[in-house]
């Protein structure tokens, strides 16, 4: 015990000050990708949808007129894009992409007679320095208790599960924000769903979603609950969480960080308040 206790005092405070506090990921960290539409042809860009391996990059031509798209909600940050069009794409290090539509997470551009006429950036959300201020109060001012979350896993790789795990270690310690997991959706006041929701599983997600009490929150994490990720739609998968039940917060990335898992709950604190 008390070999522990010298231990601790030595060691000192290791959780994180995010969201107070910027945090950078690690160098080789990969982000979100980022398409400079104006230094790449709709030709480099159909090379780049050809690499791309969920379909995350598309691109559409109806006769002079052509329109390309990025949408993070199925992107998986492989970078193989970057890769096969360096001079246009890179990879960031944004991680902070959770956003309450889906919509937001789409950039896109449309070309006329192969020439730029209009780029269109998904919007942003509220900053996350004015999240971590408010989510205590947000908290308690809606529910006058902790918050209680349920996780479900609908047919995940557990990559997404790993990262969620890791709120609960004392780097990130989720209950500090006074947020908690739970066995039961009876008790849940929001649901995590992770993975593609395979079709032996379509029935026990729509009944935890009619168990969790009224109002209630449904987050889809990693681009498998967004979208259906790698996997889409199959004979063994209906695709995206949204396909079965209301979605209000998309947590992008294959898998997303601890950090942007945090960044999406706190996002669904300010929900709360408007069910």
């Amino acid at each position: 015990m008390l070999k522990f206790l010298r231990k601790s005092l030595q060691t000192g405070l290791v959780t994180t000050q995010y969201p107070r506090l910027p945090d950078l990921p690690p160098e080789n960290f990969l982000g979100a990708p980022v398409i400079n539409f104006e230094k790449i042809s709709i030709e480099r860009l159909k090379e780049a949808e050809k690499v791309c391996p969920t379909g995350a990059i598309a691109v559409e031509t109806d006769g002079t007129r052509s329109k390309a798209s990025l949408s993070y909600a199925s992107c998986i940050f492989c970078g193989r894009c970057a890769e096969a069009v360096p001079e246009a794409i890179t990879m960031s290090q944004e991680f902070e992409l959770a956003t309450f539509f889906k919509a937001r997470l789409i950039t896109s551009a449309e070309y006329v007679d192969g020439k730029l006429t209009g780029v269109h950036l998904p919007k942003r959300e509220a900053s996350i320095e004015e999240l971590g201020e408010r989510v205590r109060d947000e908290i308690f001012k809606t529910l006058g208790r902790s918050l209680h979350i349920r996780h479900v896993d609908a047919g995940s790789c557990n990559g997404c599960e790993l990262e969620i795990a890791a709120l609960q270690n004392p780097i990130f310690d989720l209950e500090r924000f006074g947020m908690h997991f739970v066995a039961s959706p009876r008790h849940a006041d929001m649901l995590l769903v992770t993975g593609p929701v395979t079709r032996n599983l379509e029935i026990a997600l729509q009944k935890t979603y009619e168990a969790t009490p009224d109002p209630k929150v449904v987050v889809a994490v990693g681009a498998c609950g967004c979208s259906g990720g790698i996997f889409g739609e199959s004979y063994a998968s209906r695709g995206g969480v949204d396909k079965i039940v209301p979605v209000d917060i998309y947590i992008p990335g294959c898998p997303p960080r601890p950090q942007a898992l945090l960044h999406g709950l706190l996002l669904a604190m300010g929900r709360l308040s408007i069910h």
